[in-house]
């Protein structure tokens, strides 16, 4: 059980981490290959006449790497792909970490109590229109499931549309439940509004430690 809590705990950080990990391996090959075919074809050009067979070795290693790079043209959709998937991650994550930047300064010059009650609507509105993306983006998903079409560049793998749309629904889903977490948390006394990040407060802070120390 201590596992799987674990495991739900990190789950949005492990899941960045994969994506931005094979994005940049994507494209390091990518960028690889079409960068080093036409070193191997300019020296086999340079030793053309004074040595063939030396030469044709070149232009033999150049062709083992065009031929890769001219057939990764479904590299720049993959990233493309994974990026958005990134995107709705990286919303889930901010809701759990309390990194999104949220202006409550008004709020909390209010006592505690209203407070817990300002941060309990905020949630309730942020789980329901979570939950409303949810259920339409999945009304769409399931509309390209019944109608299949394959992803542009990436069909030759047997993937569609919807695989890659996949991420809306189960992404708006994960921030409801992050969501649901929060108000878990207001109403069990442990925190007393959404948790948002304060920008303005952590730069008056670093503005008042760097005059300290000066």
């Amino acid at each position: 059980m201590s596992a799987i809590k674990h495991v739900w705990a990190r789950l949005e950080e492990w899941l960045i981490a994969f994506l931005l990990a094979a994005m940049t391996l994507v494209t390091f090959v990518y960028v690889v290959l079409n960068n080093l075919y036409p070193v191997f074809y300019y020296f086999g050009d340079s030793f053309a006449e004074s040595s063939v067979s030396v030469s044709d070795f070149f232009y033999a290693v150049g062709d083992i790497f065009i031929t890769p790079a001219q057939e990764m043209t479904w590299s720049n959709a993959l990233v493309k792909a994974m990026f958005g998937w990134l995107i709705f991650i990286g919303i889930s994550y901010g809701v759990r970490t309390a990194g999104h930047i949220g202006v409550d300064a008004l709020v909390k010059l209010a006592s505690k109590p209203v407070q817990r009650l300002i941060g309990i609507i905020a949630t309730l509105a942020c789980v329901g229109y979570a939950g409303l993306m949810t259920v339409s983006s999945f009304e769409w998903i399931h509309t390209l499931f019944l109608h299949p079409t394959e992803a542009e560049d990436l069909g030759r793998f047997g993937i569609e549309q919807w695989h890659i749309g996949m991420i809306v629904p189960v992404g708006f889903a994960l921030v409801a439940i992050r969501f649901l977490e929060v108000l878990y948390r207001i109403l069990t006394g442990q925190q007393s509004g959404l948790g948002l990040a304060d920008e303005a407060g952590d730069a008056l802070k670093l503005a008042e430690e760097q005059e300290h120390k000066s």
